[in-house]
């Protein structure tokens, strides 16, 4: 057993309802043995879109067939336009389950595992991931980030009881794929220093056993952007594991904090706003690099500071009450629903001038320690870039579509719609916000001094 085989095997003893990985050439002719092992006597039902019923679902429902499980008729969702992770189309596969009392087979990339997860949750399956791209991390993960009335959330949900990946599908997906499920895996890297940084503040305390899974890996993982964007196999093995560890580290903890930070807040914001990149939807792993570069450049500034003496009181003068944080969630988002879940959002965060008088001394009594923690954790932006672009990753906002001044009002955007606290809310804590966004803006700063490559046209 190879390191990664250990990684993964670690990461499985400690998931809470997946059972089994399989992870192969020519994986998917084990399917029937992994429905042996896991699954009871129901005839078995792939769900795909266009794109992946012809990379893989087609060849699973032949092994199926071949095998004597008399599957159910596939149900296979469009390939145009590109599939969105609306709460609607798992509505649609929990009724396909009752209405033929079948086993969920999910094969596909990131959507499309999302929406059979929640849909056969609702119908109480358990049910098979077959992953067709390294793209995202949320095969292995528990819950389902669905858009739900105009707002993305994490809904409660169980991960697939087995996951079968065959590393020649995979590798035959789209190159830019992989781009993205490397940017995904990037994202980690933020996700980390939130979570110290909540840790020390006494706002979310570390669980060492699932930060650990993501996060003494993370650099083995991404050390190879190159050969993720050449596809060789060994490159493509190792992000496939991040990804899925990452989804374990998921189900071990109980939500999404090992995995996801502010840069996954930059991403749910511009999905859950339909946002295009030449007239397609978005993927999730490309808004996540740029949220994750976004995030690097936040940091940098932030661990650039020292904190005044004063820290606290000015931070209690500025303290923002209920009256102007409503205001302000009602100004950055035009439509009811996404305003009203963002308000619901940013409440729940919200504390009394007393509470955030103690936060700000707990800072400053660990900021030195913690700054070199964070320095020694993170990575430079720049750097992220460079990798990023090896990838085959979008590293600037303009590439997807976006300019300096309306992007940099996303920082504040972000802030307000995940409870979950990070580096942004510091800055707000700290009345940093405006100076940390024009200082990265400004001349000399971050984003004007890393001019971006040619962008793409977005909608």
């Amino acid at each position: 057993m190879d390191d990664t085989e250990r990684t993964l095997a670690a990461a499985l003893r400690d998931a809470n309802v997946t059972r089994d990985v399989v992870i192969d050439e020519r994986a998917l002719s084990q399917i029937p043995a992994v429905l042996d092992r896991w699954f009871d006597g129901r005839p078995p039902m792939v769900f795909a879109d266009e794109n992946t019923y012809r990379a893989a679902g087609s060849e699973v429902f032949d092994h199926l067939q071949r095998d004597g499980r008399n599957p159910a008729t596939p149900f296979v969702f469009g390939a145009t336009p590109r599939l969105k992770p609306e709460i609607g189309h798992a509505h649609r596969v929990r009724d396909m389950l009752a209405a033929n009392d079948c086993i969920p087979v999910a094969v596909g990339s990131g959507v499309l595992n999302d929406i059979v997860k929640y849909g056969a949750s609702l119908a109480g399956r358990p049910y098979l991931c077959v992953p067709t791209a390294a793209s995202v991390d949320g095969y292995a993960a528990s819950g389902a980030p669905l858009i739900n009335d105009g707002f993305k959330r994490t809904v409660p949900c169980d991960p697939p009881i087995a996951i079968v990946v065959d590393l020649g599908v995979v590798r035959a997906a789209p190159p830019e794929m992989a781009g993205w499920g490397y940017g995904d895996l990037a994202g980690k890297v933020v996700a980390g220093l939130d979570w110290v940084l909540a840790d020390a503040l006494g706002e979310e305390a570390i669980n060492r056993g699932p930060f650990d899974m993501v996060q003494k890996n993370l650099g083995s993982w991404l050390s190879a952007p190159g050969a993720v964007s050449r596809g060789e196999p060994g490159a493509i093995a190792d992000l496939m594991t991040g990804l899925l560890v990452s989804g374990f580290a998921i189900q071990a903890h109980g939500n999404s904090r090992p995995a996801s930070g502010s840069e996954h807040q930059f991403s749910h914001l511009w999905e859950m706003e339909g946002m295009k990149i030449d007239g397609v939807a978005a993927p999730h792993g490309v808004c996540v690099t740029v949220g994750t570069v976004a995030m690097l450049a936040a940091y940098q500034w932030l661990l650039d500071q020292d904190i005044p003496e004063d820290a606290a009181e000015t931070a209690v003068r500025r303290h923002e009450d209920l009256t102007a944080l409503r205001a302000r969630v009602d100004r950055s988002f035009p439509g009811p629903q996404l305003r009203a879940s963002a308000w619901e959002e940013a409440r729940a965060k919200h504390v009394s001038p007393e509470r955030l008088k103690e936060r700000i001394h707990t800072l400053s009594a660990c900021w030195t320690s913690l700054r070199d923690q964070l320095r020694d954790q993170g990575l430079p932006p720049t750097e992220m870039q460079a990798r990023l672009a090896k990838a085959g990753a979008p590293w600037h906002f303009a590439q997807i579509g976006f300019r300096p001044e309306p992007f940099a009002k996303e920082y504040a955007r972000a802030q307000l719609i995940r409870r979950r606290y990070t580096a942004l809310d510091l800055a707000m804590n700290l009345g940093w916000f405006d100076r940390m966004i024009g200082t990265l803006f400004g001349e000399g700063g971050f984003w004007a001094s890393n001019p971006p490559p040619k962008a793409p046209a977005a909608d």
